[in-house]
């Protein structure tokens, strides 16, 4: 079967618009959700709050494409770009490239898009990487840009993109698409419609050598912000990277045919998760300002680095729980002391405790 860039009618795809307005409305709803729950977050917490989620996001991202970054040098990059007070973390040049972009994302995306602006992304983006022939502007080179895995010797081509020669007009068009079909343009699209259909169209038009699935999640992130007229900080790279299989098999199907309406399904009830994800994590951060509020001075120093570690963790927590084994090798203490430091958080109202004996397990008590 030919991809999609190749098929009479490219890029004019076609969906079934009645499938994805159910999505569009809760979108909508949760939405306001999540802005309602961001205003009960004031002051410097508002600035920990979106340090917390745009770098949750930036690690999400990196993880999709195989990267495991440091969580404290992408908050640290962070709070620099915001014009925060910064701790002394190490400036990485890919947590700062990732951490840059996420910033220029967010402060920026009520502006239109323009190829300067996803070419300064990809600047950004990979500035450190001396194998790339060209960084901070569209592929050149003559051979096929493909997408392949397996043996060298036995590979699978998933998905072919066009011509370096092509990208320029392809991308022309593109850009002139997104910013048509803004809310207030010539051409207004429903937020997830033009998302959806935005992030598949720059995926297969895969215009840079490297880093084209970093750029075209933030892609829909600005798209969904300027159709909210707020930033989105929705977890849609931590919603995608749980099950990314599913989202290359989804990516890989749509990039051979026009008829994209499952495409624009999964997609939307992709985004849905991912704003739940977000209510979860709001309330999670609110929960944890509580906790320590109730907690100030009453943790000593050990619990309060195991207390840290497990917010670190996030909404799930530790899979299965804290065990005393644990808190020995984050302390470094005896399992005596581990046990009169975990019985005393529990006696405070810190922590949880479930099971007995070998099988007790802790969790966080928010």
């Amino acid at each position: 079967m030919p991809w999609n860039w190749t098929q009479a009618g490219w890029p004019n795809f076609r969906y079934d618009s009645a499938a994805i307005a159910p999505f569009e409305q809760r979108f909508l709803m949760s939405s306001g959700e999540i802005l309602g729950a961001v205003r009960h977050v004031t002051g410097e917490d508002r600035n920990r709050l979106r340090i917390d989620l745009l770098s949750e996001e930036a690690m999400r991202t990196s993880a999709i494409e195989g990267e495991v970054l440091d969580r404290s040098s992408v908050q640290s990059s962070l709070r620099r770009h915001f014009g925060l007070a910064a701790d002394n973390a190490p400036a990485r040049p890919r947590e700062q490239g990732i951490a840059e972009m996420m910033a220029d994302v967010y402060s920026g995306f009520a502006d239109p898009l323009s190829g300067q602006t996803l070419c300064r992304w990809h600047g950004m983006l990979l500035s450190h990487d001396r194998g790339l022939e060209t960084i901070g502007a569209y592929r050149r080179h003559d051979e096929a840009m493909q997408i392949v895995s397996g043996r060298i010797d036995r590979q699978t081509v998933h998905f072919e993109a066009p011509p370096s020669a092509q990208v320029p007009t392809e991308m022309r068009v593109f850009i002139d698409w997104f910013n048509r079909t803004v809310p207030n343009g010539p051409a207004p699209l429903p937020a997830l419609t033009r998302a959806a259909l935005g992030h598949l169209w720059f995926e297969s038009v895969h215009p840079f050598e490297d880093g084209n699935g970093r750029i075209g999640r933030a892609l829909a992130e600005k798209s969904l912000a300027q159709n909210i007229g707020q930033p989105s900080l929705i977890a849609l790279a931590y919603t995608i990277e749980r099950d990314r299989k599913t989202y290359y098999d989804k990516l890989e199907t749509h990039q051979r045919t026009l008829d994209v309406t499952d495409w624009l399904v999964w997609f939307g009830q992709t985004v849905l998760d991912a704003q739940q994800a977000t209510l979860d994590r709001v309330a999670f951060f609110i929960a944890k300002a509580k906790f320590y509020d109730l907690h100030r001075g009453r943790l000593n120093e050990r619990q309060a680095k195991v207390v840290a570690r497990m917010f670190r963790e996030g909404p799930e927590g530790f899979k299965g729980g804290l065990s005393a084994e644990n808190y020995i090798s984050i302390t470094g203490t005896s399992r005596a002391t581990a046990t009169r430091d975990l019985r005393d958080l529990v006696e405070i109202g810190a922590l949880k405790r479930t099971g007995e004996r070998r099988h007790t397990r802790y969790s966080l008590l928010i």
